[in-house]
């Protein structure tokens, strides 16, 4: 595993004109969802990290071995390995006009990566915000259906707590940048989504 990913020239020429944008928000804040719905609407590339790392995991690889072992600790995946998957997912949507990157950056050393390997920041970071609690029986739910390992209520509040510390950082960059537009995610799922929406049409 290198330590520094490094991407082709050309990845980065390719990279030059989509829009990206991050989607940051708890385990069982929606995103994934909102994700994609804006993917389909608007034709962009959904790259969601929550789902390559366990797909990953499922592999019986060196590297699905150790990040199974690391998810079901509750904690993070190392940014080497996320930059790479990332990066390769990206380079597999050369047309793409978009692309929503879902679940990322999970800290701050991942933020500022991604810019020395991509050669730019994202245009817009959209940052869900929901409850602890809400967070909580949501994903609660959605272990009962679709059987995720890490989903029983233990876990989940390790995730949540590493969540929020590792990401206040993250926030507190884009902010900085002039970058962030929270959407509150407690509402009704279309409600949200047409915020979304409208985030987004102000990039057009």
């Amino acid at each position: 595993m290198h330590a520094h990913p490094q991407m082709p020239p050309q990845g980065k020429d390719i990279l030059k004109s989509p829009l990206i944008i991050f989607v940051m928000g708890g385990p069982g804040c929606g995103k994934g969802t909102q994700c994609k719905n804006m993917a389909t609407k608007y034709g962009f590339c959904h790259v969601g990290l929550g789902q390559l790392l366990r797909q990953e995991a499922q592999c019986s690889s060196w590297r699905g071995r150790k990040i199974r072992d690391i998810m079901l600790q509750g904690l993070l995946v190392p940014t080497g390995v996320i930059l790479d998957m990332i990066s390769d997912n990206m380079l597999s949507c050369p047309e793409s006009r978009g692309f929503l990157i879902d679940g990322f950056p999970r800290e701050l050393k991942q933020a500022k990566e991604f810019e020395r390997i991509v050669g730019r920041a994202p245009n817009i970071v959209i940052v869900f915000d929901c409850s602890m609690e809400t967070m909580v029986q949501r994903a609660l739910c959605r272990g009962q259906v679709e059987r995720r390992a890490d989903d029983c209520e233990s876990a989940i509040r390790q995730r949540l707590e590493t969540h929020y510390t590792m990401s206040e950082p993250v926030l507190t960059f884009y902010q900085q940048k002039n970058l962030l537009r929270n959407i509150l995610a407690e509402e009704a799922p279309e409600n949200i989504f047409a915020k979304c929406c409208s985030v987004i049409e102000s990039l057009q």
